[in-house]
């Protein structure tokens, strides 16, 4: 047993975090938070909006900001943004504050399943299957270093990788309620 306050999910976009950890948080009763999601919140503005007006450093100073925010907190399923793993103080941090599960998806699947999605700013920089595959080139080794854990999501429907996840998780996580 790995035990870790929260449990963290790290992946390119399109990997399932969002719709995996929502149906994990539920499973295993904690507070599901969206890292981008409360960067959206916390600016009152999109992430497109965001990167128009202060770029992806810009984002990536406010991602850190909110996940250090929430990873202070405990009984948590945090669903990071896929880029948060290039700062190495947020890799520290997950593996400090957190049970790490790497979620991962193959190119194809990612343009599958992100076909008509256009609310994300680094798939609108050209050819959509390149940007992936140079996103995954750089990021790949930065989600092995922190991950705890991984699965592969290419063949899985959100609540299959939900089940497969929730069944190795409980081999091999346990809650701690340690505090920052």
């Amino acid at each position: 047993m790995n035990p870790a306050p929260n449990l963290i999910l790290v992946g390119p976009m399109g990997a399932g975090k969002t719709s995996i950890g929502r149906r994990l948080a539920e499973r295993f009763g904690l507070e599901f938070t969206d890292v981008d999601q409360v960067v959206v919140e916390r600016c009152g503005a999109t992430i497109n909006t965001i990167f128009e007006h202060v770029g992806e450093a810009g984002f990536r100073e406010r991602e850190k900001a909110a996940l250090g925010q929430v990873l202070a907190e405990t009984g948590k399923l945090v669903s990071t943004g896929g880029g948060a793993v290039l700062d190495r103080d947020n890799r520290l941090a997950m593996q400090r504050r957190g049970f790490v599960v790497y979620l991962r998806v193959g190119v194809d699947a990612q343009l599958k399943r992100l076909g008509r999605d256009r609310s994300r700013p680094l798939l609108q920089r050209g050819d959509r299957e390149q940007v992936l595959h140079d996103l995954a080139a750089t990021r790949e080794p930065f989600y092995l270093e922190v991950a705890d854990l991984m699965l592969d999501t290419d063949a899985m429907s959100p609540g299959a990788a939900t089940t497969a996840l929730a069944q190795l998780l409980a081999a091999q996580w346990q809650r701690s309620e340690q505090a920052a």
